[in-house]
């Protein structure tokens, strides 16, 4: 499995090439810029390794306490951190859940100390008619963050399968015990 900062240097090294390809196959600037965007972030901050105490973990800094629930509760290389869409879709909602939440608390200090009118139902509104507004620019952020995935994923695979093949390449080979016994030796044995 390489280290983190192996995992760093793909997603950097790659990163043109996410660019390169998705310009080609979109013509968008705008849509090759979130693709992109949410590559690094993916790579960097949204790793299928949060799972641990990890390089993309201590990159959270002080926010680094929300994802140690997701710690306790995912086991590591699980289909759950580090499965293709499933583990990306997870982390995601996880920490949509967490923004959601201290947006939630910043809006309640807010109320509390200043006269504001406000209306949930029209906040909610405008988020769903967003949502179908931006639907290309959300497709394409979460095309980024599994790129970004898939090639953490991609990176462990070929690590794990190199090491095993070293493992057996260099390992003594043994002479077979399942030789058959004249009948001279099986007595002598007795």
């Amino acid at each position: 499995m390489p280290s983190g900062q192996t995992h760093d240097r793909i997603t950097l090294w790659s990163l043109p090439v996410v660019t390169g390809l998705t310009l080609a196959l979109t013509r968008s600037s705008d849509l090759t810029l979130i693709v992109s965007g949410g590559f690094l972030f993916s790579g960097l901050m949204l790793s299928p390794d949060l799972d641990l105490y990890s390089r993309a973990f201590k990159r959270w800094g002080w926010l680094r306490w929300i994802w140690i629930p997701y710690q306790k509760a995912i086991r590591h290389r699980s289909i759950f951190s580090h499965g293709l869409i499933i583990g990306t879709t997870l982390r995601v909602l996880y920490l949509t859940c967490w923004v959601m939440v201290l947006a939630g608390v910043g809006v309640g200090v807010i109320l509390l100390f200043q006269d504001v009118a406000w209306s949930w139902q029209e906040f909610g509104q405008r988020i769903v008619r967003s949502l179908f507004h931006y639907r290309a620019e959300g497709i394409a952020l979460f095309a980024g963050l599994e790129l970004g995935a898939i090639s953490h994923v991609l990176s462990d695979w070929i690590g794990s399968t190199y090491k095993r093949f070293q493992k057996k390449k260099n390992k003594p080979q043994r002479k077979s015990t399942n030789r058959k016994r004249t009948s001279s030796q099986r007595r002598s044995k007795r």
